[in-house]
C-alpha cells in the first residue's frame, strides 16, 4: 500500500538479491506543446498511422479508454553519438501535445542501473535531437494542426527505468527491502547514496497490483519493475500525465500574459471616465481567452476515462501528483478566477459609463428644451 513502512528483510530471498543481475530498458519520453489541436483523422490520412488505444494491468470493459485515442508511428532508430541504438515511437494527442518515447535495453546489476540513472537523466542532448525529429514529422503534419504555435515550444522530459527480470523473481516487497537504497538514487538520478528520510519520502510514492510488480514514481524519472505488458499501464499514464502537466504549463503562461495586458490597460489609463469606453473591447477579449482555456483545460482533464479501472486511476492519479499535475491545475485555476473577477469589473466600468452618458446627454437634451421653453419658441 501506498505510504506504509517499508518491510524488513526477512525472507532468504531478500538475502540472496545483493548483486543480482538485472534486464530491463531506459525510456526517455520527450514531449513538446506544439499547437492548439491535432486533427487526428487527418493525421492518420497522412501518416497512414495507428490508433494508440489504452493499456490496462487487467482485463477491463471496452468503455475503459481514450476519449480521442493518441496517434502513433514507429520512428527511425536513433544513433547516438556514442553509438548506442534506441528504438523510437512517437505518438500525437488531439490536444495539441506530440510525445516521443526512445528505447535503450540495459543488463547488469544494481550499480550499473545506478549509474544509467545518473548519466541519462542529466543529459541534455535528446531534447536537441527530438526537436530535430518533431520538426521533420509535423513539416508533412502541417494540414493537421489547428493554430501551430510560432515561438519556441514549451517541452517536458521524463526517464523511466523498466526492470523486466531480476534473478531469483523477487517479490516488490523483497526487493523493496534489499534494494530499496538502490531504487530510491535510480528514481532520484543520484550516483551517492539518499539519506533516510529522502529514501522513505521516495519509496511512498509506490504501487503494486500483484505481489511480484512495482512502480516507484518520482518527479522526474521512475522505477518499474513488471513485465513487458504489465508495464505498459503505468508507461501509457506517465506519457499522459506528462502531457497534461505540458498543456497545464502552457496555459498557466497563456493567462499569465493575458492576466499582465489587462493589468497594464487598467494601469494606463482603464479606469478613467474616457477609457473606460474602451473597456469593452478588452474584456471582450479576455472573455474570449477565458472560454478557450476552459475549452482546452476541459479536453486535456478528459482526455482519459477510468470509469471501472479502479488500479489505473490510482496509478494514474499517484503519476499526476508526482510530475505536478495537480499543481499547475491549480494555478491555472486561480487565474481564471481571476480573470472572471477582473472580466465583471471592466464590464460594470463600462455599464457604468454608459448609463452615465445616457443620463447626460437625457440632462443636455432638458436644458436644451428649458432653454427654448423660456424664450418663447417652440423646439
Amino acid at each position: 500500500m501506498i505510504g506504509s513502512e517499508i518491510a524488513p528483510a526477512t525472507s532468504p530471498q531478500a538475502q540472496q538479491l545483493a548483486g543480482a543481475p538485472l534486464r530491463g530498458s531506459v525510456l526517455v519520453l520527450i514531449q513538446f506543446d506544439v499547437c492548439e489541436e491535432i486533427r487526428l483523422d487527418v493525421l492518420r490520412n497522412i501518416f497512414g498511422a495507428r490508433t494508440a488505444e489504452a493499456s490496462f494491468k487487467h482485463q477491463a470493459p471496452g468503455y475503459v479508454r481514450y476519449q480521442r485515442a493518441p496517434v502513433e508511428e514507429t520512428l527511425e532508430p536513433l544513433v547516438l553519438e556514442s553509438g548506442e541504438r534506441l528504438d523510437g515511437e512517437i505518438k500525437y494527442y488531439d490536444y495539441g501535445v506530440v510525445s516521443l518515447v526512445f528505447e535503450l535495453p540495459f543488463s547488469g546489476g544494481w550499480d550499473t542501473l545506478v549509474q544509467l540513472s545518473c548519466r541519462w537523466t542529466s543529459d541534455t542532448n535528446f531534447e536537441t535531437l527530438a526537436t530535430r525529429v518533431v520538426k521533420q514529422r509535423l513539416e508533412r503534419a502541417a494540414p493537421a494542426l489547428v493554430k501551430p504555435y510560432k515561438v519556441e515550444w514549451l517541452q517536458e522530459d521524463y526517464f523511466i527505468f523498466h526492470v523486466r527480470e531480476i534473478e531469483g523473481a523477487p517479490s516488490a516487497n523483497d526487493l523493496l527491502a534489499a534494494h530499496g537504497d538502490q531504487i530510491a538514487q535510480v528514481v532520484r538520478g543520484e550516483v551517492c547514496m539518499l539519506s533516510d528520510g529522502e529514501r522513505q519520502e521516495i519509496l511512498q510514492s509506490r504501487i503494486s497490483y500483484y505481489p511480484h510488480d512495482l512502480a516507484v514514481i518520482g518527479w522526474n524519472a521512475a522505477f518499474i519493475y513488471d513485465t513487458p505488458a504489465g508495464a505498459e499501464t503505468a508507461i501509457q499514464l506517465l506519457q499522459y500525465a506528462n502531457s497534461q502537466l505540458l498543456e497545464f504549463r502552457h496555459y498557466d503562461e497563456l493567462m499569465t500574459k493575458e492576466l499582465e495586458n489587462v493589468y497594464d490597460f487598467l494601469e494606463v489609463g482603464g479606469t478613467s471616465w474616457w477609457s473606460r469606453w474602451r473597456t469593452a473591447q478588452a474584456a471582450s477579449k479576455l472573455h474570449t481567452v477565458l472560454l478557450d482555456v476552459n475549452e482546452l483545460t476541459e479536453r486535456a482533464d478528459n482526455a482519459i476515462k477510468f470509469l471501472s479501472d479502479m488500479f489505473s486511476a490510482r496509478l494514474y492519479k499517484l503519476c499526476a501528483s508526482r510530475v505536478g499535475v495537480p499543481d499547475y491545475k491549480d494555478l491555472v485555476k486561480e487565474k481564471l478566477q481571476t480573470a472572471e473577477d477582473l472580466y465583471r469589473f471592466m464590464v460594470d466600468q463600462f455599464n457604468q459609463s454608459r448609463a452615465f452618458v445616457l443620463e447626460l446627454m437625457v440632462v443636455v437634451i432638458l436644458i436644451i428644451e428649458l432653454v427654448y421653453f423660456f424664450r418663447g419658441k417652440p423646439i
